[in-house]
């Protein structure tokens, strides 16, 4: 590549990271349409507009960037992580509007996995705009996984979640949990539900800690709704996650088979419940998450507990992996966030990929990472 081409190389890769700043400001209120950042960009290289797409049924990034100048830029170049659409929807196609805004260039990060709405950047290049694709593709995608995972896999995408010692325990061995983190991660953690459509939990977790699910205190944090995987209906009507306790987030639980008498005592108390038998009586997982997706609840926090991850884990449905990780251990056999029969050999062990270092959270640290699509 030649050091002109370096040169751009570099500036597109900086005005698409600002892309991808301005999307990720709507996370998780844009289901079932992925977040996107346009930044427009002059001749001379200054920034004219910018805009993200803030929740469905809004414009999109690209057509609230245009909006700013009035539809016209000419000779611009158009950033944005997502190609622009072709399809009508709620709102109109924005490759035709790109495209009537005169600009020269469009720069993409990811092209649209949906076969029906893609096409924005073929039309561009056919009417002899240049289209420069796969600018940070991979971060871009990452940024919109949970859409990329319902457009690929008709499901919603889940990321398993917990707070843990230095030897893995989500408890004590006397089944105390609050707090193994501190203030900061448990912040974070806070900010993750509110990045999130929904907060999943197994029905132990409900049993045992009797959690709110909520962004408790968060500024401008919104509750997600809450899921339970209950396969006889244990969830008591009194839980505070059920609406009647306070949240109006929606609440659903998910089971197999139950009396009458449970179901009706749920739904008194608000839960919406789905009935989805799978093998040995317990709750289809499968269907589940193709129904979360359905329901446009695309991206998915799971919180445990142990068993919940393992059964994710082993039905090939658990994407990625957050852990907050205290500086202290507690030894014994204590609940691990990971629980289930494990498995015989090293061979058949679940394996992940690192999405970046290890990132402190006050006195704690984060790890993130990306179920390996082999193992």
């Amino acid at each position: 590549m030649s050091a002109a081409g370096a040169r751009q190389r570099e500036i597109d890769e900086r005005h698409m990271r600002r892309c991808l700043e301005l999307a990720r400001r709507a996370e998780g209120r844009t289901a079932p349409n992925p977040i996107v950042g346009s930044v427009i960009v002059g001749r001379r290289g200054q920034v004219l507009a910018e805009g993200w797409h803030r929740k469905a049924g809004s414009a999109h990034g690209e057509a609230a960037a245009l909006a700013k100048l009035g539809g016209r830029a000419a000779g611009a170049t158009v950033y944005v992580n997502l190609e622009p659409c072709n399809h009508q929807g709620r709102t109109p196609p924005c490759a035709p509007a790109v495209l009537a805004a005169g600009v020269r260039r469009v720069v993409i990060g990811a092209m649209d996995p949906i076969r029906g709405h893609a096409g924005g950047a073929r039309l561009l290049a056919r009417a002899g705009v240049e289209v420069v694709r796969g600018v940070l593709r991979d971060e871009c995608e990452a940024a919109n996984a949970p859409f990329f995972t319902w457009a690929r896999q008709g499901r919603a995408h889940l990321l398993l979640k917990a707070a843990v010692t230095l030897d893995g325990k989500i408890a004590t061995v006397s089944g105390e949990s609050q707090w193994i983190t501190g203030e900061a991660a448990r912040r974070d953690a806070h900010r993750l539900r509110d990045r999130r459509d929904a907060v999943l939990v197994g029905v132990g977790t409900v049993l045992a800690d009797d959690p709110r699910l909520t962004v408790r205190g968060l500024r401008g944090g919104r509750d997600p709704a809450r899921v339970v995987v209950d396969s006889r209906l244990r969830t008591p009507p009194t839980a505070q996650l059920l609406p009647a306790a306070g949240s109006p987030a929606r609440t659903i639980v998910a089971f197999a088979s139950a009396p009458p008498a449970r179901r009706r005592a749920l739904e008194a108390a608000g839960a919406e419940l789905w009935q989805l038998p799978g093998p040995g009586g317990r709750v289809d997982l499968a269907a589940l998450a193709a129904r979360l997706g359905r329901e446009g609840l695309l991206s998915v926090l799971v919180e445990g507990g142990g068993q919940i991850h393992a059964s994710l884990l082993a039905a090939g449905l658990a994407d990625e992996l957050r852990l907050y990780v205290a500086p202290l251990a507690v030894g014994g056999p204590a609940a691990s966030w990971l629980g289930g029969d494990g498995v015989a050999t090293l061979a058949a062990a679940w394996r992940f990929r690192w999405l970046g270092a290890p990132e402190p959270v006050g006195d704690d640290l984060v790890l993130r990472l990306r179920r390996d699509a082999a193992s």
